[in-house]
């Protein structure tokens, strides 16, 4: 097995701010490429995020020199758990080779990695929200006229301008499905009940993600999930499968990321413990390609809800899979009909 790794610079079409990062105009992402010596060429990525210290420049380095012989595409299993095993492997780096075992596994089977993890993808019928950032209230009001053929969106909080960035928000888009996102903005359960009550009087919010930092006592998470009058969901409280226990009783719902559970594979697992433990299930994004995209959509039939536009706030995404038009997801128009259907664009 050979294994090609390069850095990609992402530019945003907008900088790129929210409660726990200072903003950004561009994002580093790492491309994998797999091939065997039967000639299947499988790609991957790795999106690492600030947020959980991880850099694009530590999974090159990381993943450079990796054993090779130890991944397999006939072993998807196998080998994760020796990647798993690595001491000090980011989630990002797992993720990349994830993704790249998968899609040269279902390549080899002939078929999508939604059918290969017997999951399926029904057309048409799988909606994604559309992210509005932290900024000044006219250029939240730019955004959200740019969005308006997205039927939900997602609004950033946990700045002083909240309040003002919602009302500009509604000014043009009434009575859109709105899903707001504090990312741990919000840093007592006082205020943050006082905001939660302040924004169900809107009528169309469907729901909070992570109101407050996940380091936050469970008492105190649990004392705002007796009293809210929203739905709550966990974001940055929420890895993998083991994280499902405490988000349970805390938590209405779950936001799930390839990057943070480490691929395809353990993502898989984290929704479908979260909806044995009662949790609504929802499959989010970093600023990501359309690779990446692509990966996580084919596990829309395990979500209440999707928010995987993270290739859809750049300018320069070097890739072709699931498309999003009117934020309805289809990979009617992909050239690629196995693995991840995800090909170069032309």
């Amino acid at each position: 097995m050979k294994l090609k790794l390069s850095a990609l610079d992402l530019h945003l079409i907008n900088p790129w701010k929210i409660a726990s990062s200072k903003g950004s105009s561009t994002h580093t992402v790492v491309i994998f490429e797999l091939a065997d010596k039967d000639g299947v060429k499988a790609i991957g990525e790795a999106a690492p995020a600030s947020t959980y210290q991880e850099t694009a420049h530590a999974v090159i380095q990381f993943c450079t020199g990796l054993d090779t012989t130890r991944l397999s595409f006939a072993d998807v299993p196998g080998s994760m758990a020796w990647v798993n095993s690595l001491p000090g492997i980011p989630a990002a780096a797992r993720c990349g080779l994830n993704l790249a075992l998968l899609d040269g596994a279902a390549k080899r089977a002939g078929v999508p990695v939604y059918d290969h993890l017997k999951l399926g993808f029904r057309e048409q019928q799988h909606v994604t929200s559309f992210s509005i950032g932290i900024d000044t209230p006219e250029i939240v009001r730019a955004k959200v006229l740019a969005a308006a053929s997205y039927p939900v969106l997602k609004l950033k909080v946990g700045d002083p301008r909240d309040h003002e960035n919602f009302a500009a928000l509604r000014s043009v888009a009434p009575n859109k499905p709105v899903r707001v996102d504090a990312n741990e903005g919000w840093k007592t359960k006082e205020y943050a009940l006082e905001m939660l009550e302040d924004l169900a009087h809107d009528g169309h919010i469907q729901f909070v993600e992570q109101p407050m930092p996940r380091n936050t006592p469970p008492a105190d998470l649990i004392w705002l999930k007796e009293r809210t009058p929203l739905p709550l969901y966990a974001d940055e409280s929420c890895h993998a499968v083991r994280d499902i226990p405490h988000c349970a009783e805390c938590f209405h719902g779950v936001n799930v990321k390839l990057m943070k559970t480490g691929g395809l594979s353990m993502a898989c697992d984290t929704l479908q413990a979260a909806r044995k433990a009662g949790l609504m299930t929802m499959v989010g994004c970093m600023i990501e390609t359309g690779l990446l995209i692509s990966a996580a959509a084919h596990l829309a039939e395990l979500a209440d809800h999707l928010d995987i536009d993270g290739n859809l706030l750049v300018n320069n995404d070097p890739f072709a899979g699931v498309t999003a038009e009117r934020g309805i997801l289809s990979f009617g128009s992909a050239l690629e009909k196995t693995g991840l259907r995800v090909s170069p664009r032309g």
